[in-house]
């Protein structure tokens, strides 16, 4: 029963060969990782008018000179990111720039902080997307938190089922909400010029405002510019484009940019026009669409794009986080765990991963959107400083053709973030404390994962440990993973019981590992017999057991009983279980349901 679920879920397993297939061209990467980018704009205004509000409703002129301010970092970010893009054509973005440039410790400080704002990607997006679908429908406010984890698990159902297919889905909801925020645009400017809209709806351009402070400007500012998160989400992603990657990746970043300005200017002046102040139960979209088409069949579509967008906005921490993740395992700072793609050829463990905690986050902050913004902002901010300043030291390292120019966009980008940063960390410490505590554990954790893989690592080297000692025993079937002592223990019990009977089964994943793996064994045991099975679904027990099917079926025949030896190593604390083995105790409990099998498990006590 949970098998056939899981096929209606997410569908019918994808071929390793078939990963080709699993990439995007610009218009479907346009619609999944700039959604975030993109619907920051129905709350990063708001965000703005939150902070001046506090002064008087005068004060709201001043949100077209901060609005310009937060054009001018965009246009920075969006050359900075496009030079990482060219530089770094693999993907990794700001972990792999800042780790490579700056050492591994800006890189887990930058990889840490953007695991963390991936989540808070999903849990924000979400978040504002119920309220967007709350303020069409105030009766359903009590239920927002429970609104909003069903949405986060649909998502994650999507993402399940593969980037593409979910990309086919979620691009129209993207491209319609481009199109419904600029026939609002384009509607209100006209009411504007046509003088439908009181001017005395807003106060003047330098209007004198008593109170004002620059302390409450840069706060402001700060609050706006959270409207540019998910910008270097494309430079994280660049695998799941389509060839060239680096190419089509840039082309995405360029258009991304150019339609975030053209809609978050539209909406920033929309709103100061109109005089819209922002209220605890009604978005500033949601205003701005109701004065300009009043409460008919435009207003409501309006909204509804605007709340499928910044539901999907979620999406792009879905395409980044699993990506991100995969850089991290693969240089053993995070479980390995999270490299092994799933029946759909993504990253499953990851996807699975981020939906859980973003829900955590979810019901921990009661879907309060503006409680979690200043959190997520400032985590942006951190990886897109870093970033920066890596780029800074590659040009000045390097010194390639025209540096000169590519050092100055990095150093304006960098100036800018830095100074970003700083100004959330001064105006909204209440709020972004926690950065400086969860951070530092962050990266305390990623080096004890890092330290203990590299211990274990130490002691199954096969050139580095010592020699094993035999063990007597018998064996008919080991599985193997590796060349490395804990299978080297476990042929030495084969040997000293039944050493013409041993079987060694590797199931490859592709034709090269296979090949590799083949000529490495010959060396290394030339007098064991080697099996190899290819999975075309990257699926282990299934080919093994059928394997095993066969080989009891000649067995039988003979009145042979086959046993089956399964390689394991034993850490010295039991929670690095979690890390380690997860395919063989599934392939052993797996086994056991089998009649007539004895399975049993060889296992190597590591030392330290």
């Amino acid at each position: 029963m949970w098998y056939a679920l899981k096929r209606l879920l997410i569908g019918q397993p994808l071929k390793s060969n078939e990963l080709g297939e699993q990439k995007l061209n610009k218009t479907k990467a346009l619609a999944i990782l700039s959604s975030d980018a993109l619907s920051s704009v129905a709350y990063g205004p708001e965000q703005i008018l939150i902070v001046l509000i506090t002064v008087s409703a005068v004060a709201f002129w001043y949100t077209i000179p901060i609005a310009v301010g937060v054009l001018i970092l965009l246009l920075a970010l969006i050359l900075s990111y496009r030079q990482i893009i060219f530089a770094y054509p693999h993907g990794g973005g700001a972990y792999v720039v800042s780790k490579e440039n700056l050492g591994v410790n800006a890189g887990l400080i930058a990889g840490g902080s953007l695991l963390v704002d991936y989540i808070l990607t999903v849990a924000v997006s979400i978040s504002a997307g119920t309220d967007a679908i709350t303020s069409a429908f105030p009766h359903l406010h009590p239920y927002n938190v429970e609104i909003a984890v069903i949405l986060v698990v649909f998502i994650t159902i999507l993402n399940l089922r593969g980037i593409t297919e979910s990309a086919s889905i979620l691009a129209y909801p993207v491209y319609l909400f481009i199109l419904a925020l600029i026939i609002l645009i384009i509607v209100g400017l006209y009411h504007i010029l046509t003088g439908t809209v009181s001017p005395e709806l807003h106060a003047s351009l330098g209007t004198p405002v008593a109170g004002i402070s620059l302390f409450l400007l840069l706060k402001a500012f700060a609050s706006g510019s959270s409207a540019l998160t998910g910008v270097e989400a494309i430079s994280n992603a660049i695998p799941n484009f389509k060839d060239p990657g680096p190419n089509n990746a840039s082309k995405t970043l360029m258009a991304m940019g150019l339609l975030l300005a053209i809609l978050f200017s539209g909406i920033v002046y929309l709103a100061y026009y109109y005089g819209i102040a922002p209220k605890a139960q009604e978005t500033v979209v949601s205003q701005i669409a109701s004065q300009t088409f009043g409460r008919n069949v435009m207003y409501y579509f309006i909204q509804g794009t605007t709340a499928m967008i910044l539901v999907l906005a979620a999406n792009t921490g879905y395409s980044a986080f699993p990506l991100l993740a995969v850089n991290l395992a693969k240089d053993k700072f995070i479980a390995r765990m999270f490299t092994i793609r799933g029946d759909r050829l993504g990253y499953s463990n990851g996807i699975i991963f981020l939906a859980v905690a973003s829900i955590l986050l979810i019901i921990a902050f009661k879907g309060k959107t503006e409680h979690l913004i200043p959190l997520y902002a400032v985590g942006v901010f951190i990886p897109f400083t870093l970033a920066q300043t890596g780029m800074l030291v590659k040009w000045i390292r390097e010194k390639p053709k025209g540096w000169v120019l590519k050092l100055t966009i990095n150093l304006v980008g960098a100036l800018i973030s830095f100074t970003v940063m700083m100004i959330f960390f001064l105006t909204k410490f209440g709020q972004v404390w926690t950065v400086l505590i969860f951070l530092p554990l962050i990266v305390f954790i990623f080096h004890q994962i890092k330290k203990h893989y590299e211990a274990v690592g130490e002691q199954l080297r096969i050139t580095t440990c010592e020699p094993t000692i035999p063990i007597e025993g018998n064996i008919m079937i080991v599985p193997v993973a590796g060349i490395t002592h804990v299978v080297e223990n476990s042929l030495n019990y084969a040997k000293s019981l039944s050493p013409d009977q041993i079987i060694a089964v590797y199931v490859a994943f592709d034709r090269d590992a296979e090949k590799q793996f083949e000529e490495k064994w010959q060396t290394w045991q030339p007098d064991v017999r080697l099996v190899t099975l290819h999975s075309h679904y990257r699926s282990i027990i299934h080919p093994l057991t059928k394997f095993i099917d066969t080989v009891e079926h000649k067995a039988n025949e003979s009145n042979f009983r086959v046993t089956v030896l399964i390689p394991q190593f034993i850490p010295k604390k039991s929670w690095h279980n979690i890390l380690h083995n997860q395919s063989s105790l599934l392939i052993r409990a797996f086994l056991l349901y089998r009649r007539n099998l004895v399975v049993t498990t060889v296992p190597y006590h590591l030392k330290k």
